[in-house]
């Protein structure tokens, strides 16, 4: 029996309860012991019975429309755009439409008229547009905490930013890195906080300086690129670099092979994973050669230097479709999107307390450019 023809009397008789039993218990609404309640409950799920959206709008008087608003930047970072899919894709097994959000946001009470609820993902204190958000007397889902002022958010999505940030640092130590530097996002969002002070925490807690930069919080290769210059080129003994912001990987590949760095190993060069533009041991063509840490000018080749490992802390196409292939930290941002959509739902349809906090795994892919097995 699929989720489109179970019907109420279909969950009663499953449940041995009448219909009215049913609609109340799965309601949250009338008398039903919590006893009753929990089984009719389990046996709804057990059967994929969903609601009747319809019906529910005209009992609720509901718009059946959640609201979805995304970073400022979001709309050239393919992280939000999968998320955003996975979002939408789950509300509409409820029946629900996704109502995308400006990103200047609007007056709450006007937000609330629109829609039923609202997901709010990685919120920035210095946003002026959430606390509105929510306070709009709606339910409020946040994929990330609010670090801000306010009410609060009536439930959360969160992963663990902190220990995503630890599993590449440890990955590059073990991997032969002695000096690694992270290039943290700026803002205030819960990520971005997170991972500055994990940088910082981790340090002291190994006896190992971390050579900590800020980037925008959605830098561009470009942007990446010319901070990873300056930071190798000031600081040679860097032997690691963890960027952050979602896409901007290459750029720091880009730096290492204008510096002569052959990533993918650590130490003298010679290693497995050259990107230095030398053919990983090719002797190279006539012409001048560079030393190792100055950028070659046109017609000189770059000697392979110290090595370099490189990770990024988003996962995407921007670090696979690499050369090498960049070691990054998958957050599976369709799979949170759907998690995000999927609490919001819950809480719409009285199967979650609008309190709740659900975590989301994420997962250390390791690649070539750590010396790693693609």
């Amino acid at each position: 029996m699929t989720s489109r023809t179970v019907t109420l009397l279909d969950v009663a008789r499953a449940a041995g309860v009448s219909k009215s039993t049913v609609s109340d218990a799965l309601q949250g609404s009338g008398r039903v012991a919590e006893a009753t309640r929990d089984r009719v409950r389990t046996v709804a799920e057990e059967l994929g019975y969903r609601p009747n959206s319809a019906a529910r709008r005209l009992r609720r008087a509901s718009t059946g429309a959640v609201g979805l608003h995304l970073p400022a930047t979001a709309t050239r970072l393919d992280y939000y755009m999968n998320l955003a899919f996975g979002a939408v894709e789950r509300a509409q097994e409820d029946g629900l439409d996704m109502v995308l959000l400006a990103p200047s946001g609007a007056a709450g009470g006007r937000i609330a008229s629109r829609v039923d609820g609202l997901l709010v993902i990685d919120p920035e204190a210095g946003d002026s547009a959430v606390p509105g958000l929510l306070d709009a007397g709606v339910p409020v889902v946040t994929g990330e905490r609010y670090l801000g002022p306010s009410a609060g958010p009536s439930a959360a999505v969160v992963c663990d930013n902190a220990a995503s940030l630890t599993a590449l640092l440890d990955h590059v130590t073990e991997r032969g890195a002695r000096r690694p530097a992270v290039l943290a996002p700026s803002g205030s969002s819960a990520w971005a906080t997170a991972l500055r002070a994990t940088a910082r925490s981790w340090g002291l807690a190994h006896g190992v300086e971390v050579a900590l930069r800020t980037v925008p919080f959605a830098a561009t290769p470009a942007e990446a690129e010319e901070t990873t210059r300056a930071l190798l080129t000031a600081d040679p003994a860097v032997d690691a670099v963890i960027c952050a912001p979602d896409g901007s990987a290459p750029g720091v590949l880009r730096a290492a092979t204008a510096l002569g760095r052959e990533v993918g190993t650590v130490g003298g060069g010679g290693g497995t994973g050259g990107s230095n533009g030398t053919g990983g041991g090719t002797p190279p063509e006539p012409g001048t050669i560079a030393r190792p840490g100055t950028p070659p000018g046109p017609g000189t080749i770059a000697r392979p230097g110290p090595g370099l490992l490189v990770a990024a802390c988003v996962d995407g196409p921007a670090t696979r479709g690499a050369e090498p292939p960049v070691t990054a930290v998958d957050l599976r941002p369709a799979a949170y999107g759907r998690a995000c959509a999927e609490l919001l739902c819950d809480i719409l349809a009285d199967r979650a307390a609008p309190d709740t906090v659900r975590r989301h795994a994420w997962s250390l892919e390791t690649r070539a450019s750590t010396g790693s097995p693609g």
